[in-house]
């Protein structure tokens, strides 16, 4: 195991004495600028302001709550997101002493089984991941127990909520694809939940902010987010439109969308990214291993886990009426691969 470090290993990292480390770090004595930057460069480094940070956490959440849709549980590709978000919120509760009660109920989540499940486990929050109904969502606020949406929204702004920052980073990524001379794009989505909306309107909104018609913004909509349902929605779009349409770019809502988008586009005899350029959101690994690989929009997908742990920690402390409901959109960046290139390359 390793060892932890204390004050003494930040003593000797910044070159400095034990009593100059502590009125630093508690604020008890004036420390010039020079020399505070040192030891918290030095803290940091090593390693000490994280533990230092877990071990306050410890008394103040003991037991959490999660409570995750059905259809987000199996482990399988389809579920990379959910699965990645999952494993970082584990291993963050892990590492904090936190025990991570999962909710067993089947069927549709209620605020009733969440409530009483938290009950049942003296649970000191809880953390519901996907789920983000109006109808579940006042039952909890109307708790007064702690609680945190992780990938969701929250539209009433009732609890706290993490989320990508979704509609800034698909403006960003469309007009990264209209810098690269796209200007007849498909946006492949489907009728999900808020966030999901969030990325279309970050489509529209680059249209709009580079002045150009929204006529060539296209939308198509799959049946949902799985990969046969991005290529069964392609399909359809390629057979309607007796092939591409004009289009030489896609940015689809997922990489699932994407991958089965590149399944019918290259089952349909059209190159990538020659004919056509592809991107997708979210980032999962196995954009990577495709061929071409995919360029995507890579989501904080281990961050949103131990950020809403934060909330739930700030929640606790204060109660439930001593804080405003705080919505955390954490930045996305681009990952360019080679599924993408312009149009008159």
């Amino acid at each position: 195991m390793r060892r932890k470090v204390g004050i003494k290993d930040v003593s000797r990292e910044a070159e400095v004495a034990i009593s100059t480390v502590s009125h630093v770090l508690n604020g008890t004595a004036p420390i010039s600028a020079e020399v505070r930057a040192r030891v918290l460069d030095a803290a940091r480094r090593i390693g000490y302001l994280a533990e230092r940070q877990a071990k306050a956490t410890i008394s103040t959440l003991k037991t959490v709550l999660l409570a995750v849709p059905e259809d987000a549980l199996p482990e399988n590709e389809t579920n990379l997101v959910s699965w990645t978000v999952l494993g970082a919120l584990s291993r963050e509760c892990e590492r904090r002493g936190v025990k991570l009660a999962p909710l067993g109920a089947s069927g549709t989540l209620t605020a009733r089984k969440v409530l009483d499940a938290a009950t049942a486990a003296s649970a000191d929050g809880i953390v519901i991941v996907n789920d983000d109904r109006r109808e579940l969502l006042h039952g909890i606020a109307a708790s007064n127990i702690p609680a945190v949406l992780i990938n969701g929204e929250d539209q009433e702004m009732k609890i706290d909520s993490v989320t990508p920052g979704n509609r800034f980073a698909a403006q960003m990524a469309t007009d990264w694809l209209i810098s690269r001379g796209h200007r007849s794009v498909l946006h492949l989505t489907w009728e999900g939940r808020a966030t999901i909306r969030r990325r279309q309107d970050g489509f529209l909104d680059a249209f709009k902010a580079n002045r150009l018609p929204t006529s060539d913004a296209h939308i198509l909509l799959a049946e949902g987010y799985e990969p046969r349902m991005g290529s069964d929605a392609i399909a359809r779009w390629l057979e309607e439109k007796g092939g591409l349409g004009g289009v030489t770019a896609i940015f689809c809502a997922a990489d699932n969308l994407a991958l089965g988008a590149m399944r019918a586009l290259q089952a349909a005899g059209i190159a990538i990214p020659e004919d056509v350029s592809v991107m997708g959101f979210d980032g999962i690994a196995l954009g990577e291993l495709v061929v071409p690989a995919l360029s995507t929009v890579n989501v904080p997908l281990d961050q949103i886990g131990p950020e809403a742990l934060h909330l739930l920690e700030q929640r606790v402390l204060l109660g439930p009426e001593e804080r405003a409901a705080h919505r955390l959109e954490l930045g996305c960046k681009l990952v360019i691969r080679d599924s993408v290139s312009s149009p008159d390359a």
